[in-house]
């Protein structure tokens, strides 16, 4: 069965935007660039929740003619070329390549896209599809990219928070001497 990975970029007191929305902190150096371009190489495909979709599927059937960033141009066509699952109660249909789910049984379709075979699910950013994956118990692992920014506000990674949660350290890395990958797997339990 693939697994269903949560991808997200947070400041280090746990933000994902910061107090009027903004995501202009990031930084995506060389190394962070390559992990992240090898990350969404392998995936089967990637999952969004209706925010995060509505932004994704504006910008990067775009992209090129928007950015000169080498990042983005890398990624584009691989955003463009992988299909896509949108989780949401609100949308019924969605653009490139995109399947939504969150009917009446959000479980059951996310257990049923795991069960396909391909690469994993990434599941990136956003807090509404990750806080209500991770209570239904869905996400196999997290990769939480930390970058050196204290927003002091804004939207949390899991809002309202989960149930308490027990992971287990898988890895870690420092990227360009700048940003730490954290990576855990559900515990056993």
């Amino acid at each position: 069965m693939r697994k269903l990975v949560h991808w997200v970029h947070q400041s280090l007191d746990g933000f994902i935007e910061g107090p009027n929305g903004e995501f202009d902190w990031p930084s995506m150096g060389p190394e962070l660039s390559a992990y992240s371009l090898e990350l969404t190489e392998r995936a089967g495909a990637f999952a969004y929740g209706r925010k995060v979709w509505e932004m994704m599927s504006w910008y990067w059937p775009r992209a090129e003619s928007m950015s000169t960033d080498p990042h983005d141009l890398a990624f584009a066509p691989i955003w463009r070329r992988t299909p896509k699952v949108v989780v949401s109660r609100t949308l019924t249909g969605a653009e490139w390549d995109a399947q939504v789910v969150g009917g009446a049984d959000l479980a059951k379709e996310i257990t049923a896209l795991k069960e396909q075979p391909g690469g994993d699910l990434l599941l990136t950013g956003g807090s509404g599809a990750a806080a209500a994956l991770t209570a239904l118990g869905l996400i196999d692992e997290y990769q939480v990219i930390v970058h050196p920014v204290v927003l002091g506000g804004g939207r949390p990674v899991f809002p309202g928070g989960p149930e308490r949660l027990d992971l287990r350290l898988a890895g870690s890395r420092v990227f360009d001497g700048r940003t730490v990958l954290l990576r855990y797997e559900r515990a056993a339990g």
